[in-house]
């Protein structure tokens, strides 16, 4: 360390610490929030924009440096119009008080590991068609927009009904973010790839293109053969058995598969046709 640094530090005490900190952690904050969205290429922009008004100062560009603040000028108010959903969202958090991500217990992952398990198993035996998204590092905020808000505990009825023939939900993707449901019938962008997209249904590609440019995990399955998929890095891992959806899902979740619950003792036993008063009704009026 210099000896100018050493000097520096003299002079700081406790509350310019702790002024450091707070900044420090806000600007973490905002960029949490604004990673895996549009509004990241943005912040990009604007940080060129802020390095070409450096440099035009230091290299005496008074023309080039005129511009740029006219444009920083106007820009104020532009960029309150362009993260005003991302600044909605940062307030609803501060709100909620969700400004440290809290730890899910395991008895609780345990459960949504079951119910997503015994979901998909019941929807493959009955060749229903399902995509589901599982939300890790990079925010899918701007896909959730594009399907209905739900912000709902993880079951496997929901996703039953969900993904029923005859609910208006059932064509678009199930998002999940942590330990909640965050959207249903969402958009997803369709992979390019010519290796193995091409030949995909409309829900594999879909599951492929997520994956490819986020770190998200999909489940698919096939309304025509009813497998499950997995997708991952813009890879798709077809049929997978029961006992590799479990294990998958286990390590996902952070758990040790031994951790739950065998198939015989589970509530709703993968093998058979659960009952739900919601589907019950719809396949009856089907018949």
């Amino acid at each position: 360390m210099s000896i100018g640094a050493l000097e520096l530090l003299r002079y700081l005490n406790a509350s310019d610490i702790v002024d450091v900190l707070a900044v420090s952690c806000l600007i973490y904050y905002l960029l949490s929030l604004l990673s895996g969205t549009r509004a990241a290429n943005l912040l990009k922009g604007i940080g060129l924009v802020l390095g070409a008004k450096v440099l035009s100062q230091i290299l005496r560009l008074d023309s080039l440096e005129c511009l740029i603040n006219v444009f920083a000028t106007l820009g104020v108010a532009a960029l309150v119009i362009i993260f005003q959903p991302e600044l909605r969202r940062a307030l609803e958090h501060l709100g909620r008080g969700d400004l440290l991500s809290v730890r899910v217990p395991q008895d609780e992952v345990i459960d949504l590991v079951m119910s997503l398990e015994a979901a998909l198993t019941r929807m493959a035996a009955t060749r229903t068609g399902a995509l589901i998204v599982i939300e890790q590092r990079t925010g899918l905020r701007d896909y959730c927009e594009t399907g209905v808000t739900l912000g709902a505990q993880i079951s496997q009825r929901l996703l039953l009904t969900i993904f029923h023939q005859r609910t208006p939900l059932h064509d678009g993707a199930v998002i999940i973010s942590r330990d909640r449901i965050e959207a249903a019938g969402c958009v997803l962008p369709l992979s390019q790839s010519t290796d193995q997209g091409l030949e995909l249904g409309t829900r594999h590609r879909a599951a492929l293109g997520i994956t490819e440019i986020s770190d998200a995990v999909a489940l698919v399955v096939s309304e025509e053969t009813g497998k499950i998929s997995w997708a991952v890095g813009g890879r798709l891992h077809k049929g997978l058995s029961t006992a590799q959806l479990r294990s998958r899902l286990a390590q996902l979740s952070g758990i040790p598969e031994s951790a739950l619950p065998s198939r015989e003792a589970a509530a709703s036993p993968l093998g058979k046709v659960v009952s739900h008063p919601i589907v019950d009704k719809m396949e009856k009026a089907e018949g």
